[in-house]
């Protein structure tokens, strides 16, 4: 089995088609990932509009942020694979949508440092965000996925394994101020415990710091410890 990111940085581009540059791009990585060229025919979308290979044992997800396009990639029978992006950032009503959609838990993670924490809101959002990826499902569905934190404020996840999560955190080192280059990318596959390997396909990169990997496990769930 292999099991891979793919991500690539385009340059700056404050033109209309940099959506369309992001798909294009997308395409492109998955097509390395894969080994060979993906044509539409080799692709059909779930009900709720996930798109899957048709008769390849193989799965995959995009996901695009600013300038940032990114694809998981799980090669093996029965897998199932999820991904999602977001840039650190203010968010205007970030304390709305927690009180909404997060866990009681998940809230108290939050404001654990006595203040809301931009970040830690980023982490539990990102890993819902490709629960949602992974399951097909919408933003509507959001209130569905299950707590990502635990009653000690460490991420868990329950739920029927094998299903692993993994939340990494991509900065631009050489530049620490540049506040536009920090961002939050989780993973996830379903069906298998295999190792995540992260690939750049681009000429610029950012470093990659795994913040934690969470094994889905039925209760009580195994937890991981936040890196505060």
């Amino acid at each position: 089995m292999s099991y891979y990111i793919g991500l690539s940085i385009l340059s700056t581009d404050t033109a209309k088609n940099q959506k369309k540059r992001l798909s294009t791009e997308a395409r492109r990585v998955l097509t390395l990932l894969n080994g060979s060229p993906v044509e539409e025919a080799d692709i059909a979308t779930e009900t709720g509009g996930r798109p899957f290979f048709i008769k390849k044992e193989a799965d995959f997800n995009i996901t695009h942020c600013v300038d940032i396009t990114a694809v998981s990639y799980v090669k093996g029978k029965n897998l199932r694979t999820g991904c999602d992006i977001e840039r650190i950032r203010p968010r205007k009503g970030a304390e709305q949508i927690a009180e909404e959609f997060f866990s009681p838990y998940e809230k108290k993670y939050l404001y654990s440092s006595g203040e809301f924490d931009k970040i830690k809101f980023f982490e539990i959002w990102t890993l819902k965000e490709c629960f949602i990826k992974l399951k097909g499902l919408s933003v509507f569905d959001m209130n569905t996925v299950p707590s990502f934190i635990s009653q000690s404020l460490e991420f868990c996840f329950t739920a029927p394994p094998p299903l692993v999560f993994r939340l990494y955190e991509l900065t631009d080192n050489s530049n620490p101020d540049n506040i536009k280059e920090h961002y939050m990318l989780a993973a996830a596959v379903e069906g298998s415990r295999q190792s995540l390997e992260i690939l750049w396909f681009s000429q610029t990169s950012l470093d990659c710091k795994i913040k934690a990997e969470i094994k889905a496990a039925p209760s009580p769930a195994q937890t991981v410890s936040p890196k505060m």
